[in-house]
């Protein structure tokens, strides 16, 4: 063989070597975020929130059908309107991450509970499947608010990672009146095409053609080893088959996942509302658009509630 035959079997068997090992660290680093613990800083914040909302805060845990502890803060305003509002965070953070949103509902009257994520913050487990599983995680949530809280409505709201979350809780038998989700991915395949694009600088083009084979060795790998099937994990299709009201709201200058995301998830329901939100960034849309944020939030909710909330004060132990 000539040598420019050689050099071109050598490239390759790099290239293969390199898309290997590539797709294995995605998969391990993908699987495995870092945890940011829950310290004293965040409870005490929480604390603050309460008294400036005039809120009791309980500590509530949860078992797991695979037998993890999950662990959540209930908020609860001594007015309540009568419904809760479930609220998921973004990856590699917990549920202190969602506490500014918590502050803005308890002040109209919504209980909040805000969980941990599994393999995130104060909640057991080691691998976090961005929906796969958690899915099931947030309707144990769901269903543990209806038997010891009775709220007339159950609202979501999700940022991120606890966005995608949300939207594939929605299959089955969904336990929300509405749900709300800050900056989705709408599918991992194709998020994992962005995050080839972002670690070298280019767009998803680069993770769609030659680094598509780390994606997918990334998802035979995860399969192979831990049992996880992460082609399933699409918010997307979820949403398809819902009747559950969905709103999405998405940076225009999103970096990290990029408004088309959303625009694919409405493009495949148009029944879906999409708020994008001009000069915001990732999960940025209360910091850009603080009033109208609060006002579309609130009135979607409102607009999808059983009754019209009026506020009534809770009896000493919560319920």
């Amino acid at each position: 063989m000539s040598r420019r035959i050689h050099r071109a079997i050598f490239v390759l068997f790099l290239y293969t070597v390199f898309c290997l090992i590539a797709g294995i660290v995605v998969a391990e680093m993908t699987l495995h975020p870092q945890r940011r613990l829950l310290d004293a800083q965040a409870a005490a914040e929480a604390e603050q929130v309460t008294h400036r909302t005039g809120s009791t805060l309980q500590n509530i845990s949860i078992r797991t059908e695979d037998s993890l502890l999950l662990k959540a803060w209930l908020i609860e305003p001594n007015a309540s309107n009568g419904n809760a509002v479930l609220l998921l965070h973004g990856l590699s953070d917990n549920r202190i991450g969602m506490l500014g949103y918590a502050e803005l509902l308890l002040a109209h009257g919504y209980r909040v509970l805000m969980p941990d994520a599994r393999a995130h913050g104060q909640s057991e487990g080691q691998t976090a499947t961005y929906g796969l599983v958690e899915r099931d995680d947030i309707g144990a949530w769901a269903r543990w608010l209806q038997t010891n809280r009775h709220p007339a409505c159950i609202f979501g709201f999700g940022e991120s990672m606890g966005a995608a979350q949300l939207l594939q809780s929605l299959g089955g038998d969904p336990n929300f009146c509405a749900v709300a989700a800050e900056s989705p991915f709408s599918d991992l395949r194709e998020v994992g095409y962005d995050r080839m694009g972002q670690f070298f600088h280019t767009g998803p083009w680069l993770g769609q053609t030659l680094l598509r084979p780390v994606i997918e060795i990334s998802f035979v790998y995860s399969r192979w080893k831990y049992g996880f099937n992460l082609q399933h994990v699409s918010p997307m299709e979820v949403v398809s088959g819902t009747k559950v009201p969905v709103l999405l709201i998405h940076g225009q200058i999103d970096g990290n996942i990029p408004v088309r995301h959303s625009r694919r998830i409405k493009a495949l329901v148009p029944a879906v509302v999409v708020w994008e939100v001009p000069s915001a960034d990732h999960c940025g849309a209360v910091t850009v658009a603080p009033e109208e944020f609060k006002r579309r939030v609130v009135d979607w909710f409102e607009s999808h509630s059983i009754v019209t909330p009026s506020p009534t004060t809770l009896a000493p132990d919560g319920y």
